[in-house]
């Protein structure tokens, strides 16, 4: 079997954790320590936190999405392949070396999606990105942890509290949708959402699409007014 290479390591702003890019033959990994926050082979439920969401907000016109979390572009890629000509994907970054992994070694893996012109990259904070929204976005879609708790950076907690919420609220359109990845279920954030006035769903999906893996969830939060 060949062994794993480590291409490149970044340190997260504000935070000091590190996460190393590793490759072997063709697959990718991205790491947090001993953690995998996610691998080339594995798309299944990052491309369903999109299409799902598109489904809620499809009859909205010039649709406005943001996308926290560039990854490996699983999700975005997804995203420009059901939302419309006149669509805009606003993906939201923190660390800069995520961006030129996308455009170096990673190449192949998101196939151009970057030079795509609906999408532009908000180097910064998606909380930033969310609280300056006031009501500009369609869709918000979260993927930037392991589920609705700050891994990647302890700051992020501050994204999926009764605050954070709030403020995600606010920045979507009636009828806008919060979608949020998870590697599992958590009862208590489905309350939150519940209580801070959205209409939620909770659904259960495979970590590689209909070739099944892990089990993941994906809440659906519809702001409501549309």
């Amino acid at each position: 079997m060949l062994p794993w290479i480590q291409l490149d390591s970044a340190t997260i702003p504000g935070e000091g954790g590190q996460l190393r890019l590793k490759q072997r033959g063709t697959e990718f990994s991205i790491m947090l320590g001993t953690n995998e926050l996610m691998n080339s082979r594995l798309s299944g439920s990052e491309e369903a936190l999109a299409t799902l969401s598109f489904e809620r907000i499809k009859s909205h016109p010039k649709p406005k999405i943001l996308i926290g979390g560039l990854g490996m572009g699983f999700t975005l890629r997804a995203a420009l392949s059901v939302v419309p000509a006149d669509a805009g994907v606003v993906v939201a970054e923190l660390i800069p070396e995520v961006v030129a992994w996308a455009r170096g070694p990673m190449a192949e893996v998101f196939r151009g999606c970057l030079d795509d012109p609906r999408v532009s990259i908000h180097h910064g904070d998606v909380g930033e990105a969310i609280r300056a929204g006031k009501a500009g976005y369609d869709a918000i879609l979260l993927d930037v942890d392991n589920g609705p708790d700050g891994l990647t950076r302890k700051s992020n907690d501050r994204l999926y509290d009764y605050a954070g919420l709030k403020s995600a609220r606010e920045a979507l359109r009636p009828g806008g949708v919060l979608a949020v990845w998870s590697s599992g279920p958590d009862p208590s954030f489905t309350r939150r959402l519940k209580d801070s006035g959205f209409a939620v769903d909770a659904v259960n999906t495979r970590a590689n699409g209909k070739r099944g893996g892990a089990r993941h969830v994906i809440w659906l939060a519809v702001k409501p007014g549309r």
